[in-house]
């Protein structure tokens, strides 16, 4: 039986793991804290649609033939783990002045040139979606994507992965050479560049806050809610007891202690863009390392002969899962999926060779 050492036990290297085992191959899970990375602390949402924007066409291209697998995706990991994934169905991202209000038109504009049609709000569209945000807000881009709860998706893949003979290695890994696998699948995050250097990963510090619904406190929006405020990106995504707000994004290395300024920032572009959040429990704040890249693409494809790198995914994560674990799987057969090309390391890394990386050729 061949053999696949996935290095990375976050939701890519579960998701490869899970369907490179239930393809035929003996894999094992290399990462010493399986599940505890960046995936854990995410907002879920699946949003390549409302970040489109004009020179980015390579980026939206992958990210809507992500979402595209979703659905299927969801169904097949339900099945097997009886998990429920989604929270939300539909993303709304509103305007609080004039500048962001153009800005929505920009993307709708950008993405209906490339086949993909959102609906504009004014001011009274929004308040009809979503009653609850704040009146100060001026107009919407109402798109079709969901957002799921991404520990769920963990616990789900992990469960998923041990039913189809997934092994755990809770060693640390320091030099991939080392693994005893036919293949590899770099697929550890934020630290990829350190199993291959020259790797161009860095990691993007990201905080993110859990609110708990109280009661007699307004119910939490039912769509994904994004905005800018004071230039800061902001998102509240919905889960079953609250709400996800996110997220901050600092170049800080591999800093992930959460700030007194990320969270006051947070709660205060929050509350203007639903004032109601005031009421809601304080629940939790953590941070996490994503993954980043030079051009906001992952890098998926071969290192060399063996090595398969599967990282770099940054913010979108989440949304990259489903064509991350297929792509991965067709270069494992020798069959490159075309949905993927845009991801190959070759744009940025030239072919590294034994000298400059001590892998294996």
């Amino acid at each position: 039986m061949r053999t696949l050492a996935v290095v990375g036990g976050g939701a890519i290297g579960l998701a490869v793991a899970w369907r490179a085992a239930e393809a035929g191959w003996s894999v094992t899970i290399a990462d010493p804290e399986i599940a505890s990375g960046a995936s854990w602390v995410a907002g879920g949402m699946l949003a390549p649609l409302s970040e489109g924007w004009p020179g980015e066409e390579r980026v939206l291209g992958f990210g809507a033939a992500a979402l595209a697998r979703w659905p299927g995706f969801a169904d097949r990991l339900t099945a097997r783990t009886g998990i429920p994934l989604f929270v939300a169905e539909q993303t709304l991202t509103v305007a609080l002045d004039q500048a962001d209000a153009a800005d929505l038109r920009t993307i709708a504009d950008f993405t209906a040139d490339h086949g993909h049609r959102l609906q504009l709000l004014d001011r009274a569209g929004v308040r009809e979606h979503e009653p609850g945000l704040a009146r100060t807000v001026r107009a919407g881009l109402l798109a079709g994507e969901p957002a799921i709860d991404n520990r769920a998706l963990i616990t789900a893949l992990r469960a998923a992965a041990e039913m189809a003979g997934v092994r755990v290695d809770a060693d640390r890994v320091d030099d991939l050479a080392a693994l005893d696998a036919d293949r590899v699948v770099l697929a550890a995050g934020a630290a990829s560049a350190r199993l291959w250097p020259g790797l161009p990963v860095r990691p993007v510090k990201g905080e993110i806050l859990r609110l708990r619904h109280r009661p007699g406190a307004a119910p939490a929006p039912s769509r994904v809610i994004r905005a800018r405020v004071h230039g800061r990106a902001l998102y509240l995504v919905p889960r079953g007891d609250g709400i996800v707000v996110g997220a901050t994004q600092y170049e800080a290395g591999f800093d992930t202690a959460v700030t007194v300024g990320g969270v006051r920032d947070l709660i205060a572009d929050a509350e203007a863009v639903f004032p109601a959040i005031a009421e809601y429990e304080f629940a939790e704040a953590s941070a996490g390392s994503r993954p980043g890249t030079p051009d906001n693409l992952p890098l998926i494809g071969a290192l060399d002969d063996r090595v398969l790198a599967a990282t770099g995914h940054g913010r979108n994560g989440m949304l990259a899962v489903p064509l991350t674990a297929d792509a991965v799987l067709a270069l494992l057969d020798g069959d490159p999926l075309p949905e993927a090309a845009a991801a190959d390391p070759g744009r940025l890394l030239a072919r590294s060779t034994t000298a400059d990386t001590g892998g294996v050729r």
